[in-house]
């Protein structure tokens, strides 16, 4: 039977300490709160007070289920307080000889039986519980920002944590209403492991001014429905902290590049740019700890786009895939006269809504008159830069020639034309008549004026366009997949298993699906063709596709396509 914990001590009173406070107040548990010196416990105080009005504020608490919450905790300075406490949380900054220290003068003053927890979300807890007399009854107790409303508890057990102190701390997970997973001690655990290869990812990406801070958090917030940007969840973590994680991962997590900080994020830390924080990172904010984004010399002057004049404008799509038909709708429903030429030589007549803005056409030739078309087949590379060859000589002098390909390089097919300038990318992630992004693609040839072209016609449509250089998976799959491919590299190690990787990114991290959920949809064959495109022009180790998903793509297991995935499958 899991013991009864009727008093915590929680050690640390930022944000995280103080949201942790709260959680175990709210749930009838009395806490001992402590802290270094009276202005930190006033601090630490000031946060709880505040959360709690917010709840009260929004209707979540009433009251005098606040005034019964705070009731529940008493304040003190200095660890001697926590003498009676039957479990103590520590969650003062990520540095491990200051965990240790604080250890160490727990194992001191707490009592025999009291277990000992760290929220560190990165750190060695082997390490840290090393410098007590009972590692055995130390454990990882990870929670997630903010502790109150977040779901996930990481429960971190080390080779040496006794099975009854991670079950007792197990139930009373259940107890705090919370969804623990409980894995063992490795740099970064799930969550961390995951997160920050692709936020590192992500600064990269701007640093090299591959594409803007604004286009790459648009990308990842339209492309993949996720509740912030890198850039900006990065500004709300604080740079500080990100970067001791990554650095911490990279020591101790086998000196993976994808770990290793980019050069920009220490150099932004030693600047003291550390994000909301200090009211400035990636971005300006109205003042430090504000949300509210300020306009600052990094923020681009918005372009001057000529209008698109949609009763005069013509459009061309060439494909008969789903891709090209859900194309052929986007524009067509936007007002838009529109060419359909099917790849075949065959007319391929589609939807348009009822509105007969459509010619469906079998012949290039058709296409002669229409300012701007948009290639969407499924061919091979060599007959794709034919395709284009033939448009060059079709379509009239300025008329504007695209291409939807996730895969094949721009360049390749603009330099098949004697128009490279005037070719671009437009890349519709996911469903072309519902995706709300579109990647404008320009290649080192592309002209300025082909890009306002792009963005004027992508905002008639009502979408947002995000402009990058063309490499290979553009923005959003250069960011996904690799993130996609470390949870199956997860998987494979035996670290986790899948339904607990996608719990701790739901619930740990806010994703509207977990990873093995998203391989399911996509279709392994497809992550594996964008993971060996990635890998093969970057020639980066970590993004080698995982000897795993290479195998099940070989085994027919595809996702929900072939009835057989991640999730009903024996490597779970």
């Amino acid at each position: 039977m899991a013991r009864e914990f009727t008093s915590v001590g929680v050690v640390g009173l930022g944000t995280m300490g103080a949201g942790i406070v709260e959680v175990f107040a709210r749930h009838g548990i009395d806490v001992v709160a402590v802290e270094i010196s009276d202005v930190a416990l006033d601090r630490g105080r000031a946060i709880l007070t505040s959360s709690t009005e917010r709840a009260v504020a929004r209707g979540k608490l009433t009251e005098a289920d606040r005034d019964t919450l705070l009731a529940r905790v008493t304040f003190a300075v200095g660890l001697d307080a926590l003498h009676s406490v039957d479990l103590v949380i520590e969650a003062v900054p990520e540095y491990l000889d200051l965990k240790r220290r604080i250890f160490a003068e727990l194992d001191r003053v707490c009592k025999p039986e009291a277990i000992l927890a760290t929220n560190t979300s990165s750190l060695s807890v082997t390490e840290i519980s090393v410098a007590t007399s009972r590692p055995d009854q130390v454990v990882g107790i990870h929670f997630f920002n903010p502790a109150p409303v977040m779901k996930l508890v990481e429960v971190v057990r080390t080779v040496v944590t006794s099975a009854e102190v991670v079950a007792d701390v197990e139930a009373l997970c259940g107890r705090l209403g919370k969804v623990d997973v409980t894995i063992s001690d490795r740099a970064g655990f799930i969550a961390n492991a995951l997160l920050f290869g692709y936020l590192n990812h992500a600064v990269g990406m701007f640093e090299c001014r591959y594409a803007a801070r604004e286009d790459i958090d648009a990308a990842m917030k339209l492309g993949c429905g996720l509740p912030m940007g890198p850039l900006a969840l990065l500004d709300l973590i604080g740079l500080d902290t990100a970067y001791e994680i990554l650095d911490t991962m990279y020591r101790r997590g086998g000196r993976d590049r994808r770990h290793t900080p980019v050069p920009l994020l220490k150099q932004m830390v030693t600047a003291g740019l550390l994000g909301r924080k200090t009211g400035r990172g990636f971005y300006t904010y109205e003042g430090p700890g504000s949300s509210k984004v300020v306009p600052d010399e990094q923020t681009p002057t918005a372009t001057e786009l000529a209008p698109v004049d949609v009763a005069t404008t013509r459009i061309g799509v060439v494909g008969s895939s789903t891709t090209a038909t859900g194309i052929v709708e986007a524009f067509a429903g936007a007002g838009y006269e529109v060419v359909s030429v099917s790849t075949g030589g065959l007319s391929a007549p589609g939807r348009d809504g009822g509105t007969g803005r459509v010619t469906w056409a079998a012949m290039l030739d058709q296409l002669a008159d229409v300012d701007l078309v948009v290639e969407a087949t499924a061919e091979e590379p060599n007959a794709r830069k034919a395709l284009f060859a033939s448009l060059d000589e079709i379509c009239k002098p300025g008329a504007v020639l695209a291409t939807a390909t996730a895969a094949l390089p721009v360049i390749d097919l603009a330099m098949a034309t004697r128009r490279s300038a005037a070719v671009v990318g437009l890349h519709f992630p996911g469903p072309a008549p519902a995706t709300p992004l579109v990647e404008i693609v320009r290649t080192i040839r592309t002209s300025a004026e082909t890009v306002a072209t792009a963005q004027a016609v992508t905002a008639s449509l009502g979408r947002t366009g995000v402009v990058c250089a063309d490499r290979s998976g553009f923005i959003v799959n250069a960011l996904l997949f690799p993130y996609l491919n470390d949870a199956v590299r997860m998987l494979e190690a035996g670290y986790s298993t899948v339904n607990d990787i996608d719990h701790a990114m739901k619930l740990g991290c806010g994703y509207p699906v977990g990873p093995f959920e998203l391989l399911d949809m996509v279709g392994l064959d497809v992550a594996l063709a964008v993971q060996r495109g990635l890998y093969l022009e970057l020639r980066e180790p970590g993004l080698a596709p995982t000897p795993l998903l290479e195998h099940l793509v070989t085994a027919g297991y595809l996702g929900r396509r072939s009835g057989r995935g991640f999730r009903d499958h024996t490597h779970r």
